[in-house]
């Protein structure tokens, strides 16, 4: 009878779980990484793989820089971010910017002058509009102080204001203060920029448009100056922004010794074009 059991239950250790009923514990299931352990190991493969694709692209062009602040993630990337540029054309955003916390400061709107500068400066890069901006706000002296108050460490604002030195990391931090809730420039300020930086002149939306997906939204203000004390060369450069159902990042190019600004413009946009096929925004 005891062979007979056993062989019907199969083994010493079956029996005794057919007898007792009972199970031994079962080994724990080994934990694996978080999903934010994932996304983590997963944006530091993009950044690895998108820094050596720059590396190699910026060997073959003249210098250039990049930045790419997401909203939605608060993550930054940056390649040569500290490094610094005159800025051109690009400064009037600062001027923009600055214009606006003035106008919020004094609790009033803006003048009917003050709006027909702004407008131009952005929309068509006038720079006579900028001049009378920039002299009636109290020149670089004010524009440092209200860069200061929207967390721009990395710009030295010039008497000439194209000649402004700036980095790409400051340049995003900008473009940043002026979509977010707790800027210091007010929800009405921002909107008022968001629709000068959104209706440029068209002759003028290259740069950091030339990333943007159907059914998504740019804004963009673009500089472009031939600098006599780079012999003849261009400074080129593209802040802006790209919006839509799932993406939100502010971006910015800067960059300088081209031998014509149309040069300038293919390698801007690029970089650009090369940040959103590694990371993936």
């Amino acid at each position: 009878m005891a062979l007979l059991a056993k062989g019907v239950i199969g083994s010493d250790s079956a029996a005794a779980t057919f007898l007792t009923g009972s199970t031994s514990a079962a080994s724990p299931t080994p934990t694996g990484p978080s999903p934010e352990e994932l996304a983590k190991a997963a944006r530091a493969k993009q950044v690895k793989a998108l820094d050596a694709a720059l590396a190699k692209y910026a060997a073959t062009v003249p210098e250039f820089s990049v930045a790419v602040l997401d909203k939605k993630t608060g993550e930054l990337y940056a390649y040569r971010g500290d490094e610094k540029y005159e800025t051109a054309s690009v400064v009037k955003v600062q001027v923009l910017a600055c214009l606006l916390l003035t106008a919020q400061d004094q609790g009033r709107k803006l003048t009917s002058t003050e709006d027909t500068n702004a407008k131009n400066m952005i929309r068509n890069s006038d720079n006579n509009a900028t001049t009378a901006l920039f002299k009636s706000l109290g020149k670089q002296t004010a524009i440092q102080k209200c860069d200061k108050r929207l967390g721009l460490t990395g710009t030295t604002v010039n008497s000439s204001w194209g000649l402004t030195r700036t980095t790409v990391k400051d340049q995003v931090k900008l473009l940043s203060q002026l979509v977010a809730e707790k800027s210091p420039i007010a929800a009405k300020g921002r909107a008022y920029a968001h629709t000068l930086m959104s209706t440029v002149n068209e002759t003028q939306q290259w740069g950091v448009p030339a990333v943007a997906q159907p059914g998504e939204e740019f804004t963009v203000k673009n500089g472009w100056l031939d600098r006599s004390t780079e012999n003849g060369l261009w400074i080129v450069n593209s802040v802006g922004r790209i919006t839509g159902d799932d993406v939100d990042v502010s971006i910015a190019v800067l960059s300088h010794l081209h031998k014509t600004q149309a040069d300038g413009e293919k390698v801007i946009e690029k970089a650009v074009k090369m940040t959103r096929t590694y990371l993936k925004y």
